[in-house]
């Protein structure tokens, strides 16, 4: 390293460090975390017994956690990661940026010291700032990490969740597995800060269910690019995740990438970066059920496009081929290649990539075996208007106010509404305030606050009872002679 690059990264702490100091700052004016008012609770059978358990340390369950803090409400946050690899950001996600404009504020919390610009110019500098285009996303990670340190989120890693299981008691009872051993926890509060798939998993088409599982790859995947180097690679899909897929395919040495898109053209408009405004972030909830699905259910339809960025980085590729009205007939062996037949035409490749999104479905995450046949989706109780069918809408979970999952039969799974969906599957009855950048603050102190509401209401009496035995006077009776 030189003398001058030294001197940098110097300079560079040295104004992180005045940003943390900063925020320190901040947060001792603003009494954060409050102070602590929850009533202890006692282990049970030598099972601790937590207030609230966040399950993933991605950017939901960091927010949830702080903003928790700012309640006085103590989370512990449970992920299956190791640490510093939470969420997909440095482990499946492959974009080179993130596609969200740069100056949104993120799980800021509304504290300018906690934004991804703070952290940025501190170590970069505020010209740095303004010739960034998009946050590259390992930029956006480390952002993360940061968050999680000096925002003191108490994260458990590699604990993966064997089980859920609410009880009539109040409490939820968590089998938890470490490459330790198998342990077990009790939460009175659950939430599921668990992503886009938090709810289910991939959504696998029929001609990849029969296929040799070694010459397929689902594009949430965690794979070794390196592996499709002069292959000749095919990806279903053209949407984001399918444009980074083949551009890391691309840039791996591939042979060549075939993407085979269903659709006769790309869509052009992003609608639900246009739907984005303070008025939905704050009002979609209270909305009728109709106006609910008609606007989700018009932002699935329209489609959201690729990224500009993404889909130069596969098109500059002389060895891209965009096939448009391709959707899959079959799929079918031919020695060690696939031949996939389409309306245009025979493709034979090595390899394919399925990009397909995600689906909700509970039975495919053996953890929620105790709840999944207990809670309502909105296909349980709402009938949509003609021609707005959407399977992804039908199956979401019908939330509550405080994001709480509920019985499709009332009182055959009490304790259900203890558990707290704060991912995507959120959307339909929440808006997008619990998984993506633009209002992830909104949903976290959304959550929070109405957590804390539950709580207080739940242990009034132990409250009041404080109240009674409260005995700080403010006078003590010398202050006045009289007359």
């Amino acid at each position: 390293m030189t003398t001058s690059s030294l001197s940098d990264r110097q300079a560079a702490l040295g104004g992180l460090a005045a940003l943390e100091r900063q925020l320190a700052k901040d947060l001792e004016c603003l009494g954060w975390p409050a102070r602590d008012w929850m009533p202890p609770q006692a282990a049970e059978d030598g099972v601790s017994v937590l207030d609230v358990a966040i399950i993933g340390a991605g950017q939901a369950g960091l927010a949830a956690a702080a903003a928790l803090a700012q309640q006085g409400i103590r989370a512990v946050v449970f992920d299956r990661a190791p640490r510093d690899f939470e969420g997909p950001w440095a482990s499946t996600a492959r974009m080179e940026t993130l596609r969200s404009p740069k100056e949104l504020t993120g799980p800021a919390l509304g504290l300018p010291a906690l934004t991804f610009r703070a952290w940025f110019e501190a170590q970069f500098g505020a010209d740095a700032w303004s010739r960034l285009d998009k946050i590259p996303r390992l930029q956006w990670m480390d952002y993360l990490r940061w968050y999680r340190r000096v925002m003191s989120v108490d994260v458990r890693n590699d604990t993966a969740i064997a089980a859920i299981a609410p009880r009539a008691d109040g409490k939820v009872l968590l089998e938890l597995h470490t490459p330790g051993g198998t342990s077990r926890a009790l939460a009175r509060r659950v939430v599921l800060a668990t992503g886009r798939d938090g709810l289910g998993g991939p959504a696998i088409p029929a001609f990849a269910q029969t296929l040799d599982r070694a010459r397929w790859a689902h594009s949430s995947d965690v794979m070794d690019y390196g592996r499709l180097e002069g292959l000749r690679v095919g990806v279903v899909g053209a949407g984001s995740s399918a444009m980074d897929s083949a551009a890391t395919a691309l840039e791996a040495g591939a042979r060549s990438v075939d993407l085979l898109i269903r659709r006769d053209d790309l869509p052009r408009i992003n609608k639900s970066k246009g739907a984005g405004v303070p008025g939905l972030t704050q009002g979609h909830f209270d909305l009728p059920d109709e106006l609910k699905w008609r606007l989700r259910h018009y932002i699935n339809a329209s489609n959201v496009p690729p990224p500009h960025g993404s889909t130069l980085r596969v098109s500059r590729h002389a060895n891209a081929r965009f096939n448009f009205g391709c959707p899959i007939l079959s799929v079918e062996p031919d020695g060690p290649a696939l031949r996939v037949s389409t309306p245009k035409g025979e493709f034979v490749l090595d390899f394919l990539v399925v990009s397909t999104g995600f689906r909700i479905d509970w039975s495919v995450r053996p953890e929620y075996a105790a709840i999944a046949p207990h809670v309502r989706a909105w296909k349980d109780r709402f009938t949509h208007a003609p021609g707005q069918g959407d399977q992804e809408l039908a199956d979401s979970p019908d939330l509550g106010p405080v994001f709480e999952l509920q019985e499709k039969t009332p009182g055959a799974c009490p304790g259900l509404d203890r558990i707290h969906c704060f991912c995507y599957p959120a959307v339909l009855s929440h808006g997008a305030v619990s998984g993506d950048i633009p209002a992830i603050s909104d949903g976290a102190r959304r959550l929070a606050n109405g957590i804390a509401s539950l709580f207080y209401r739940e242990d009034f009496e132990h409250h009041f009872a404080r109240l009674e035995a409260y005995d700080d006077p403010e006078l003590l009776g010398n202050e006045w002679v009289p007359a």
